[in-house]
């Protein structure tokens, strides 16, 4: 269980790493006028794209494990109210790749601002499910 436990955390991690930087490539797509930079920018965050999408994979894996095999949070309303933000962050990394096509196609409109209120989302998901998991409030 220790080793689900150690890979669950490392992977999401790195899940999260993703999470908090393609929006901040996002911000730079929006404010670059250079077609260059932006042929850039757009093969950093299509690459980082993939890995985030091939990391989820495991981490979620090992969490469900860790939770419908080995027990942890059976039967404790924690462990829904969890489920339920990692829901929400997998709908905000599949919208990641809607805003990433929009990027590809020319069309993004919104602002660099807007991309940088967006980036502070996984954050919140974060906090939320760490406290969750740390604190167990019910």
């Amino acid at each position: 269980m220790l080793w689900v436990k150690t890979f669950h955390i490392v992977l999401i991690a790195s899940w999260f790493a993703g999470l908090f930087y393609l929006p901040r490539i996002f911000v730079n797509l929006a404010m670059e006028t250079e077609p260059a930079a932006t042929a850039r920018l757009l093969t950093m965050a299509r690459k980082l794209f993939r890995f985030m999408t091939f990391i989820a994979v495991p981490a979620l894996a090992c969490g469900l494990w860790l939770w419908l095999v080995i027990g942890i949070g059976r039967g404790q309303g924690w462990i829904h109210a969890k489920v339920g933000v990692v829901v929400l962050l997998l709908i905000y990394h599949a919208y990641c790749g809607v805003l990433l096509r929009t990027f590809e196609r020319g069309e993004n409109r919104r602002s660099d601002k807007w991309y940088r209120m967006f980036n502070e989302l996984p954050v919140l998901g974060m906090l939320a499910a760490v406290a969750l998991v740390v604190i167990k409030p019910f």
